[in-house]
């Protein structure tokens, strides 16, 4: 009883909340409202077993992609008057593209009432009496390890590109100057003084 109790809370709150992201007219309270959705999301994951998911929903995205979502849409000057002019603009569009997510969301409820395909076990078999998270380690670090790497060096390559595009030199400010801070000398980082009472320090 308390399971479904929790199922519809947590789903009920993830419907409401990812209504209200596409809804609110201010950006901050649309990614507000999307940390939400991801926390009830994570609740689900845990309901269904997958505590790996779970732990991933509120580490990666909330704790990383929704609040960086969130410093940058603080930081930049947006004007809101010019966003919401193109919303007549992209309408059509917009309610096309739902019309499809519907669809589809429709044939998956139809697909699963059908019976589910059993990928999984044919594709990854595990024994049912290991964890979930431990059951995930043994997949990444046996039969999908060159998978898990390439994702990693794809992931680090993809950083390195968005580095180099972005940087960019500008008058005013101070460069890193990494040779000298690596043969800086430990007598020369710090200096050790003996002030007299009362007189402060000399920088």
């Amino acid at each position: 009883m308390i399971q479904a109790i929790a199922f519809y809370l947590f789903a009920g709150v993830v419907l409401l909340s990812g209504a209200m992201t596409i809804s609110s007219r201010n950006p901050v309270h649309s990614v507000l409202w999307l940390i939400l959705a991801f926390f009830n999301a994570a609740g689900l994951m845990v309901l269904v077993g997958a505590e790996f998911i779970a732990m991933l929903l509120v580490i990666v995205y909330v704790g990383a992609v929704a609040v960086l979502f969130l410093f940058v849409v603080m930081m930049l000057d947006i004007d809101f008057a010019e966003l919401r002019a193109g919303f007549v603009r992209y309408a059509a569009f917009g309610l096309l593209l739902a019309a499809v997510l519907v669809a589809e969301i429709l044939i998956g409820v139809g697909a699963w009432s059908a019976g589910g395909v059993d990928l999984a076990a044919r594709v990854a078999p595990i024994d049912p009496g290991v964890a979930n998270i431990e059951a995930i380690g043994r997949l990444l670090y046996t039969r999908y390890l060159f998978v898990f790497e390439g994702a990693g060096l794809v992931l680090l390559v993809a950083m390195i590109g968005a580095i180099v595009l972005t940087y960019r030199e500008r008058s005013g400010v101070l460069k890193q100057d990494i040779n000298r801070q690596i043969n800086r000398r430990a007598k020369d980082a710090t200096r050790n003084v003996n002030p007299p009472v009362g007189q402060g320090v000399e920088l």
